[in-house]
């Protein structure tokens, strides 16, 4: 056996090159989206919300989906999740199909990525030391930043170059990114065959849906509403407002990336050492403060107080990377949840509930924040944001000091073992 210690375990090991290989597939496909909205449909505003729609609605079946698949297990559900990110962009990259078309081969690649997400936070959960749950989830998040950055740097350097383009009938970028997927497909398929654990491979997941996780089901709700906010519209400032193509949108994401590597380790770390509360705050008045400041830059722009270059610009792209790392403050979410989690089954069900729910709150988002963009203003999209980020506020004043202690020693959890 291969009992607890700092020595990385194999199927942890394969766990991060799983996420390595998922990070890459994702940062060359779900990264420029938006431009290749732009660049081959040339769609406005209030059409890119819509888009949201096919794309987000994979999250809302996500709780469906997954109990559907219970009976196989996290990592065979993993599996299949990779499967279907893989075909959706591959057809993606080897057709240039009509916009509905379009819509279907998108919606199956993010129902992939999207039965990915509360799959990840539960096997990694499960594969952690149970005294090192911050620490393991704050390296599972620099490990998909840092590669996360690396697909950054081959998106600035193929559009930059030449190499990719939306102008010819096959998108490379897309094929790239459908090979990475493929790598995920084989790794996952290995890491099936190592771990033995009966938890990771096989339990009856069901509904959960109960009043004791309130707070995190407001979290998740509100995560609908940032992430809309974040990913969507602060892009569309730089794509629409600033008329940017998508080797600056990768040139930030790739010092995003480069950022979270160091960022997320400390989060992890500062989640251990402060607790769930303090880094609540931490997310809560940073959401807050972004999007007042993005509000009334936005403003400044469409309203000529402001101009559309030099140092405006530069504000706009730093507004736009420390927007990006407060979003993955997040992740403490997912660990506020297992520390009050009333079984172990419950985590892998509940954060499934909590995926659905931020989706059915992010597709109304998006459809909404389209609408706010066209008829109200693009600032109040952000202003909003700020003020339902109020709500971040709210859970995190709630949570009793008392509940956080013992929060990452758990006596019934250990990490997954393996025979050799």
């Amino acid at each position: 056996m291969i009992k607890k210690s700092l020595r990385m375990r194999p199927e942890l090991f394969l766990f991060f090159v799983l996420l390595s290989a998922v990070a890459l597939g994702n940062g060359l496909s779900d990264a420029v989206y938006s431009n290749y909205f732009k660049e081959v449909y040339q769609v406005t505003a209030f059409q890119r919300g819509l888009i949201e729609f096919p794309r987000e609605l994979p999250g809302l079946l996500c709780v469906l989906i997954i109990g559907m698949l219970s009976f196989l297990g996290d990592l065979r559900a993993s599996l299949i999740a990779q499967i279907l990110a893989f075909a959706g962009v591959l057809m993606l990259g080897i057709f240039t199909p009509s916009f509905g078309v379009m819509l279907i081969f998108l919606f199956i690649n993010s129902m992939g990525m999207h039965l990915f997400m509360p799959l990840q936070d539960a096997i990694g959960m499960s594969l952690a030391e149970p005294d090192q749950i911050g620490r393991r989830m704050g390296q599972y998040s620099s490990v998909r930043s840092a590669f996360g950055f690396i697909a950054a740097l081959i998106v600035f350097l193929g559009f930059r170059t030449g190499l990719f383009t939306f102008n010819t009938p096959i998108k490379w970028i897309f094929i790239v990114s459908a090979i990475f997927f493929v790598c995920a497909v084989v790794v996952n398929t290995f890491m099936i065959r190592r771990v033995k654990s009966q938890k990771l491979e096989s339990y009856k997941t069901k509904l959960v849906f109960k009043k004791e996780y309130y707070r995190f089901y407001i979290l998740a709700i509100l995560h609908g509403i940032q992430k809309q906010v974040t990913n969507v519209y602060s892009t569309w400032v730089i794509v629409d407002l600033l008329m940017k193509k998508a080797d600056t949108v990768a040139l930030l994401s790739i010092v995003v990336g480069f950022a979270s590597i160091f960022f997320m380790n400390l989060i992890g770390k500062w989640m251990d050492q402060f607790g769930i509360r303090r880094m609540m705050y931490v997310d809560a008045l940073s959401f807050i403060g972004i999007y007042a400041v993005y509000g009334l830059t936005v403003w400044g722009i469409t309203s000529r107080i402001l101009p559309g270059h030099g140092a405006t610009v530069w504000l706009v792209y730093l507004l736009f990377v420390l927007d990006r790392l407060s979003m993955q403050i997040n992740m403490v979410k997912s660990v506020y949840l297992r520390s009050i989690a009333q079984s172990d089954d419950d985590v892998t069900s509940t954060l499934s509930m909590g995926t659905s729910l931020d989706h059915v709150i992010s597709i109304l988002a998006a459809i909404a924040g389209g609408y706010v963009w066209a008829n109200w203003g693009s600032q109040w999209v952000f202003f909003l944001g700020a003020l339902f980020s109020l709500g971040n506020l709210y859970v995190a004043y709630r949570i009793k000091k008392d509940k956080e202690e013992g929060i990452f020693r758990e006596p019934g959890h250990v990490p997954t073992q393996v025979t050799l």
